[in-house]
Formats: structure tokens, sequence, C-alpha cells
């Protein structure tokens, strides 16, 4: 098992967590919420803004890691309101290009920092 604590652009944990593990064949991603790597906050308002800075540090971490978006196989998608659902899916679509990985979709009390979103993937590796 390899924990993955430094990559760069990606926000680091908020809390006693790897930003990713390597076991077993998978890298498993923690959940990213939307802050910005460069300011270290939640800047987007909105979710639509928010979903897209989520995906943008999702791909930031899975490229550091010298892999693909296209070998995410899981991801689980954790949302404050389901009523977002269809604003975030669109974006969550266009990052993956067509591929279609397993997902779940989760409504929640609440998530860190205020976010309206979070997202973690579980990717195969080569």
């Amino acid at each position: 098992m390899e924990l993955i604590n430094n990559t760069p652009n990606v926000p680091a944990a908020v809390g006693p967590y790897s930003q990713a593990v390597r076991s077993g064949g998978y890298l498993f991603c923690s959940g990213q919420i939307p802050i910005n790597p460069a300011s270290g906050k939640i800047e987007a308002t909105d979710i639509e803004d928010q979903a897209r800075q989520v995906m943008a540090n999702i791909q930031t971490l899975i490229t550091a890691q010298n892999l693909d978006i296209s070998r995410v196989v899981k991801a689980t998608v954790f949302l404050r309101d389901m009523a977002d659902f269809p604003k975030v899916n669109p974006i969550y679509e266009l990052t993956f290009q067509g591929h279609k990985p397993a997902r779940s979709t989760v409504a929640v009390a609440g998530l860190p920092l205020g976010a309206l979103i979070e997202i973690e993937v579980i990717v195969e590796l080569p």
C-alpha cells in the first residue's frame, strides 16, 4: 500500500487522511471538495462552479499519478441538495468524455467547509 499525500496542484487534505492510496491494483482517491488549490479556499458559490472545481481537482489528482480519467471504475457523488443533481450531471459527463464509470449519488446533511458537493473515485491501475 502506498499513501499519496503531496500531489501538486491538488488541495491538501483537510483532515487526517491521504489524498489517495494505491492498493490492490487500484488508486482510491479521497473525496474532493471544491477547494481552489491556488487559494486553499472554496471560492465558487454555485453548484455548477463547485462541480467544475471538484472535477478539475479529481483530474489533477489522477493525472499526477500518471493515470487517465478513463481508468475511473467507480465514483461516489455527495450532494448537499439532491435538487442539484440535474445541474451536476452535465459537468460530470463532460469531464468523463463518454466514459461511464459505476456511480452512486447520495444526498447528505452537510459537507466539509460548507461545500455543496464532494466526489470520490476509484481508479484501476494499469
